[in-house]
């Protein structure tokens, strides 16, 4: 139970670097995480049962998703402090959760960045600290790829890990 309501607390926003998508990136996504369905590994199988752009290479939903976790870690720190100035946290706990709904497919070649923001969702009855991440992900076109929430935790001021 919180505590804290999330009114309370402003919205930080950031916007990412662009990141072109290639197909080596999907390939070796696909082979890594072991997406050996017929949708990542055989052209022939799109060919034939998929339909418009779908016929070619597209990048697997996951893969987005960790891209855009990417494209966000080079400023994420200073994210994180700006949103926690004037509020005592103890460390970081991790990830409590990801809501994530896939908007469009992305393709070999396409640009993608993140426009994102970060809140302080609640403070619990307990002390810690709950952080939303929002991630809007856009390619070239300014079209919304994927939109994800990550929340994180930190644990109350003065906690030991």
């Amino acid at each position: 139970m919180s505590e804290t309501n999330a009114a309370e607390f402003p919205i930080h926003k950031f916007v990412t670097h662009r990141r072109t998508i290639t197909e080596t990136d999907i390939v070796n996504f696909v082979n890594l995480t072991a997406f050996h369905e017929p949708y990542f590994i055989d052209m022939e199988f799109l060919k034939a049962n998929m339909s418009g752009a779908h016929q070619n290479r597209f990048a697997p939903g996951p893969m987005i998703i960790s891209y855009s976790m990417g494209l966000v870690s080079p400023i994420l720190m200073k994210v994180v402090a700006d949103v926690l100035e004037g509020h005592a946290v103890g460390p970081f706990a991790g990830m409590t959760g990801l809501q994530a709904r896939i908007h469009s497919a992305a393709f070999p070649g396409d640009t993608l960045h993140v426009e994102g923001e970060a809140k302080i969702k609640a403070i619990s009855s307990s002390g810690f600290t709950i952080l939303d991440l929002l991630h809007v992900t856009k390619n070239q076109r300014g079209e919304k790829v994927v939109e994800f929430t990550e929340t994180v935790l930190f644990h109350k001021p003065g906690a030991v890990e």
